[in-house]
């Protein structure tokens, strides 16, 4: 399984599964991401750091650790 941070821009993937315990992963899930959504990833920062992304027809930036929680096929 890839994690959301290794996606290279220009694709897109669908997720699978949320890593994470409580707060965090509930934050995650308040941002619009669940499992079986589709996500763009629409630019990453030259030290991988904030990564931008497409969710549910809006922009998102996400931490590299938040978007190492997030399971992608």
């Amino acid at each position: 399984m890839r994690t959301l941070k290794e996606i290279p821009c220009g694709e897109s993937v669908k997720v699978t599964k949320l890593i994470g315990e409580g707060a965090v992963k509930r934050r995650i899930m308040d941002m619009g991401i669940t499992k079986g959504i589709d996500i763009f990833v629409r630019k990453v920062a030259p030290l991988g750091d904030p990564v931008e992304v497409t969710v549910r027809g809006y922009e998102l930036s996400l931490r590299k650790a938040d978007a190492e929680m997030i399971l992608v096929e």
